[in-house]
């Protein structure tokens, strides 16, 4: 006969479910950023719901490879980092090199981003300088001074009211959907035109591959912190990892369902394209809607840049110890890389922000490039480490696998046809 379950359990066993919940929660904030405020609203704004199905199948596919952090890292308690380096040293240069880049003018580019949005929360007029300083020195506060579990509870935080608003938005949208205008012809995206759009948004949805390493860096963290067993890390990684899947189809819908067939024109940038989605929010639904959207844009924006600080200064520090073959680093190298990473972020921002575009374009096509052979080196790294039996690669995820570099490799061929020879 199963025991009832007493009153005085249940906020005991929720309690013990969110200190569960951590990595996967970090990854998820850093993952809904770019890729799904501008690239999943984009899709639903010019084509509708026809990418809905081709955006969960490219959730699906990555699948194994962002799983295999978590894999790797509980079975063996070292990081992908450290799995890397035992690979060859080339494989960790490499790695070292691109998170430097990708730390460096992610970070900047998150900090313009984070900042128009947070302009229309303050009452002054500050210049975009000013607005990026008081957004790094937030992050930085709050990563300094709380480290790990700072941002451990800011992610659920940002993730929880991202989720909560995004879907009262996507209801509202569904009671008054815009009207396509009388001579709107849908486009197709299953065309050659339509290919440099499909490509880079199912090339960073939800995030470049890199992105599990952070996880796998935070994850040893949290085991310092506290006992984590497979089952819950595994079940962490699945609650961020479906959050954001289910996040980028919410903001499919809020393109397809606010700009699809509007006759609008729509911004090429990220940051122009979300303040045209905040106006148009506010102009179809109501003038008080601004505020909602601007906070799930902000939210959106603002997890991605401290999170992407914090885990990318984390996999930076690592590198430099194991290329220097240290058995340990002093703590404090992690917060100067923190800080080195947020300077020249900002030297960007104040110096070079006409050249932004360029970098962030060059970071992104590097990343997209390197995404199928990091997704690689994870499956050898799973499927060649031994691992307990319910952390170990079976059949169906080996299957899965298979696919998806398939797929990953087959969109970079794609890639560089349409980029150099088409």
């Amino acid at each position: 006969m199963n025991k009832a379950v007493s009153p005085q359990s249940i906020p005991s066993q929720l309690q013990s479910l969110s200190r569960s919940l951590g990595p996967g929660i970090m990854a998820a904030a850093a993952a809904v950023g770019g890729s799904h405020l501008v690239a999943s609203t984009k899709a639903g704004a010019i084509y509708g719901w026809q990418l809905a199905l081709l955006i969960l199948l490219v959730n699906l596919f990555k699948y194994p490879f962002f799983r295999a952090g978590v894999q790797y890292t509980i079975g063996t308690k070292t990081s992908l980092v450290e799995g890397y380096s035992k690979l060859g040293k080339p494989y960790l240069i490499a790695f070292a090199v691109l998170s430097i880049i990708s730390a460096v003018v992610n970070t900047a580019a998150l900090l313009m981003f984070s900042a128009s949005l947070l302009a229309y929360f303050i009452p002054v007029d500050l210049s975009m300088t000013t607005l990026c300083i008081i957004i790094l020195i937030t992050c930085l506060s709050i990563l300094l001074i709380g480290h790990y579990k700072a941002l451990d509870a800011l992610s659920k935080i940002i993730m929880a009211v991202l989720t909560v608003t995004t879907l009262i938005a996507v209801a509202i949208a569904f009671s008054n959907p815009v009207q396509p205008q009388p001579d709107f012809v849908a486009p197709s995206p299953w065309t050659l035109a339509a290919i440099g759009f499909i490509v880079v948004t199912m090339g960073w949805m939800p995030a470049p591959i890199e992105i599990s390493s952070l996880t796998s860096m935070w994850l040893k963290s949290q085991c310092r912190d506290q006992n984590v067993t497979a089952k819950s890390a595994l079940f962490d990684f699945n609650v961020g990892y479906i959050s954001t899947a289910i996040l980028a189809l919410v903001f499919v819908s809020l393109g397809a369902l606010l700009m699809y067939g509007s006759g609008v024109e729509l911004q090429t940038s990220g940051v122009g394209f979300s303040h045209q989605l905040i106006g148009l929010y506010a102009s179809t639904i109501g003038e008080w809607s601004r505020y909602l959207v601007a906070v799930i844009a902000f939210f959106c924006i603002f997890g991605s840049t401290i999170t992407v600080i914090d885990g990318y200064s984390r996999v930076i520090t690592e590198s430099q110890r194991l290329l220097r073959k240290n058995q340990t680093i002093h703590p404090i190298t992690n917060q100067i890389w923190m800080v080195c990473v947020s300077s020249a972020a900002l030297c960007i921002v104040v110096f070079l922000a006409k050249a932004l575009l360029p970098m962030l374009n060059f970071a992104m096509v590097l990343a997209f490039i390197t995404t199928p052979f990091f997704a690689l080196l994870n499956f050898i790294l799973v499927t060649r480490t031994p691992l307990p039996k319910e952390l170990s690669v079976g059949p169906k995820l080996k299957a899965l696998s298979i696919v998806g570099l398939i797929y990953l490799f087959g969109f970079l061929a794609l890639f560089i046809w349409w980029k150099w020879f088409m």
